[in-house]
């Protein structure tokens, strides 16, 4: 091979290695979001490599976990960033939820499935499928406080790995406290990230293919109704002829503001899905937690990277997430 050739194919490589380190290097900062950020905060790098960056949630300690879907495990960042195992063989767990006698629920991609994976000795199975079709890709959850769980199914894609995929069947489905079973929404492109309201009165989803993250009212008997457009998402943008918004991971804070991770970072709405402001980010985020000892550090994951966030306001206290 000749220098020249050489050259032509190292120096791509170089300059990518170069903005990739540029991105890490660089401050990234808040905007000035009113009752949310100071101007000027810090985006704090804490580390990358994670294989799989997804299901931030809070410990009590002030730790976050996460999961690293690819990799099979769940790891914990402490308080000084030091990161370390949690959890492992955790069958592709992704979106994450504790319940109040510390059980933690997990939506499962390696072999399709909803249930507990922890503590060790605890595990169980409450859904693998819907009236005898596997689920696909499970991957988001929250846990309401009368036991009931609304999952997210994204469905299959056509992707370089799997250019022949099996039908999609999307959508997002509660399981009652009594272990019933039900799909709920069935027209959405690819449902992802699920959260509740302070309240528990409004679902909230993420529609990653879609424009805008909408909301539901619900119920008493946890079915929902009123499907609204409840935030326009700047994220909204073209990528290889294709149009998405990127939105993936949910967060609510104490005063019911909601967090969502889109390809323009973390937009903030108020309650009324008026937009507040966007943190930006180095890496395209993927999932978001507030978590700390009063829970007022946003930690947020993708790309296979972490970061924290001093914020001005706390994340809600009435779950982990």
């Amino acid at each position: 091979m000749s220098l020249q050739s050489l050259t032509t194919k190292i120096l791509p490589l170089t300059l990518a290695i170069g903005f990739l380190s540029c991105a890490y290097a660089e401050d990234t900062v808040t905007p000035a979001i009113k009752g949310v950020a100071d101007k000027g905060t810090k985006v704090e790098f804490i580390k990358d490599g994670f294989d799989g960056t997804e299901g931030p949630i809070a410990l009590k300690d002030g730790s976050v976990i996460f999961t690293e879907t690819k990799a099979n495990r769940i790891t914990r960042i402490a308080p000084d960033n030091t990161t370390s195992t949690f959890l492992e063989n955790t069958n592709g767990a992704n979106g994450l939820a504790f319940n109040s006698v510390g059980e933690l629920f997990a939506v499962q991609v390696q072999n399709p499935k909803v249930g507990i994976i922890y503590p060790q000795g605890k595990e169980k199975v409450l859904a693998e499928d819907f009236e005898g079709t596997p689920f696909q890709r499970p991957n988001d959850l929250v846990l309401a406080k009368n036991g009931g769980i609304y999952f997210t199914d994204i469905g299959t894609r056509v992707t370089p790995e799997n250019p022949n995929p099996p039908t999609s069947n999307p959508g997002v489905f509660y399981i009652s406290p009594k272990g019933d079973l039900k799909k709920i929404i069935t027209d959405v492109e690819r449902p992802n990230g699920v959260q509740l309201s302070t309240d528990e009165k409004t679902l909230f989803l993420a529609n990653t293919a879609g424009e805008y993250v909408l909301s539901y009212k619900i119920a008493a008997d946890g079915s929902i109704s009123h499907k609204t457009n409840f935030a326009k998402l700047k994220g909204w943008s073209q990528t290889d002829s294709v149009w998405s918004s990127g939105a993936d991971g949910l967060a609510v804070d104490e005063k019911g503001r909601l967090f969502v991770a889109s390809n323009a970072g973390i937009e903030v709405f108020d309650t009324k899905g008026k937009e507040l402001g966007i943190i930006p980010l180095p890496n395209k985020p993927q999932n978001l937690a507030f978590a700390g000892k009063d829970k007022k550090t946003l930690y947020v994951v993708g790309r296979g990277a972490a970061y924290k966030i001093p914020l001005k306001t706390a994340g809600f206290s009435g779950r982990a997430k």
